[in-house]
């Protein structure tokens, strides 16, 4: 009968635990899950394996985030413009007061038989009578500026290494670069300029550091050395969209405001969109944080993060980097915050590892930099259009970019650094050897465009090749003291070139040859990982040493 089969089959099933009511399948699913094996990665294995190295998601993020390095060249190169010597003339109701149009310099002059073409208005120079025993002060302004970036690359290298972060730091640095360039506007006396040009440069060497190390460290390894290099177009653009706008704005007053006002629209249109690294997150303690970015990096880029993938740090990645999720709760223990991991440059110092790698680093960022910068002031000496000048030298710069980029992951970083610095050391040599008369001015010259296109090359590899030589926890920390060091180089390159004749060419062609043999101590980063830690560091490169 129906009801008796029921009734017998009711009585059947209240005998059985709930667990055997389940499917036989769903059961054994639900073991499956329970014994699933949680795989711990440090970020740039889950970047190569899941996420992908250089996706959507990381060109978005990369380009928005470097076009802070056109800001940084509107406030470091505006002083080619604003502290210009403007072209000057004679009155024309000054004849017989001595003012000779065929004078070089208005030195001598008498003040009323001369004016400069543009006014008080178009220079600092023009406005403060900043000409004969007063001209020293021009490159005290430009001194201090560059003073300021040193130190304000090691302030905000620590920073963003610390509690501030790289996106915060990078919004911080923005706020007081719009606010400094302002307030220069408005400098009543020339004490007050150099004030603010300090401050300005202050806050200044902080922009491409901090832009620099939050847009490549999102960016998988065979595909960061490319990247970061490329970051130093947005720099070269931004000398070239300069020369344009400082020939808009010929009034030095209105050139800063105008160069300024780009921090502020950065700060409120890019910033927003730009996710603070995962890698800062990971070191600080913030799993949570740092894995929710890397399910949106891989969600971007079209792929897919298995649920039981979890970040850790490298130094915590062993052998087995497996384990048993025997329950939900395993699994969330492994994704708790963690104590924020931090370090310094005692850290470095400390380290037999890092400890050489700064050194080197310090000294071939210093020689660079005066070679960089001391060809880079030979282009005020050529007696031609300043803004066509300065918009050629930013543009003979981006096919060594654009060359050194094809060749890093080729042949490496440290030989393509040696070459280039020896590159630019021999020419800078035979534009010692030759005169500035007659047609050897323009073999000078040329010596002089190809040894600044070699260091061009070369301070784009730096960026990225300093990057790769340390461990997040102080990487900024060390790029910080690494830029120090280029700034100090920027300081003293003005000295060298007041030398005069072939001497510059001569400290550069050793700056440079100096520089390449140093560089020979440094180890390859080609396809090497980003270490999170000092001791994830010193043990992988000292099992390397040791074999």
């Amino acid at each position: 009968m129906p009801t008796s089969s029921s009734s017998s089959s009711s009585d059947s099933g209240g005998d059985q635990s709930p667990d055997e009511l389940r499917s036989p399948l769903l059961s054994n699913a639900n073991k499956a899950v329970r014994e699933t094996e949680s795989e711990k990665l440090c970020i740039d294995d889950m970047l190569q394996k899941y996420c992908g190295e250089f996706g959507p998601y990381q060109m978005k993020h990369f380009v928005l985030t470097s076009l802070a390095w056109a800001l940084e060249a509107f406030h470091t190169m505006v002083m080619i413009f604003a502290d210009r010597e403007p072209a000057w003339r004679c009155l024309d109701g000054a004849a017989g007061s001595g003012c000779d149009a065929r004078a070089k310099t208005v030195c001598g002059l008498k003040l009323g038989s001369w004016e400069w073409i543009g006014g008080l208005g178009s220079s600092t120079v023009a406005e403060w009578g900043l000409v004969c025993e007063e001209k020293y002060k021009v490159g005290l302004a430009q001194a201090l500026f560059f003073g300021g970036c040193m130190i304000g690359a090691g302030v905000f290298g620590h920073l963003s290494d610390s509690f501030l972060g790289r996106k915060g730091s990078l919004t911080v640095v923005c706020i007081l670069n719009t606010i400094f360039g302002c307030l220069t506007a408005l400098s009543p006396n020339y004490w007050t300029y150099v004030l603010f040009r300090l401050l300005t440069g202050f806050s200044t060497g902080g922009v491409g550091l901090c832009a620099f190390v939050l847009a490549t460290e999102p960016v998988g390894p065979t595909k960061r050395g490319a990247a970061g290099m490329s970051t130093f177009y947005f720099f070269s653009t931004g000398i070239a969209i300069l020369s344009c706008v400082a020939y808009i704005f010929p009034q030095w007053r209105e050139l800063y405001i105008a160069s300024s006002i780009p921090s502020l629209l950065f700060l409120l249109v890019v910033l927003p969109f730009v996710s603070e690294s995962p890698r800062w997150y990971l070191v600080r303690g913030r799993i949570l944080e740092a894995m929710k970015l890397m399910r949106m990096i891989a969600k971007s880029n079209k792929n897919h993060l298995p649920e039981g993938v979890v970040l850790t740090l490298d130094e915590e990645v062993s052998n087995d980097t497996s384990t048993t999720n025997e329950d939900d709760q395993t699994y969330k223990e492994l994704l708790e915050s963690k104590e924020a991991i931090s370090g310094s440059l005692i850290d470095v110092l400390k380290s037999p590892v890092t400890r050489i790698r700064l050194f080197l680093a310090v000294a071939i960022n210093f020689l660079c930099s005066v070679v960089y910068y001391g060809l880079s002031l030979n282009v005020v000496n050529l007696e031609t259009n300043l803004y066509i000048n300065v918009l050629l030298n930013a543009v003979a710069e981006m096919p060594a970019f654009t060359i050194t980029a094809i060749l890093l992951d080729k042949y490496g970083r440290k030989p393509l650094a040696i070459g280039t610095l020896w590159f630019s050391g021999v020419f800078c040599f035979v534009g010692s050897l030759v005169g500035n008369v007659g047609m050897w001015k323009v073999v000078r010259m040329v010596c002089g465009i190809l040894g600044i296109f070699g260091m061009a090359g070369t301070y784009n590899l730096l960026f990225i090749y300093t990057m790769e030589l340390f461990p997040t926890v102080v990487r900024n920390a060390a790029l910080g003291c690494a830029t120090q060091a280029a700034q100090m180089g920027a300081i003293l390159a003005p000295f060298v070139v007041v030398l005069g004749g072939g001497l510059p060419f001569s400290v550069f062609a050793v700056c440079g040859v100096v520089g390449g043999m140093f560089a020979f101590y440094l180890p390859e980063t080609l396809n090497k990982p980003l270490y999170d830690t000092m001791a994830g560091m010193e043990d992988k490169e000292g099992a390397c040493i040791s074999v």
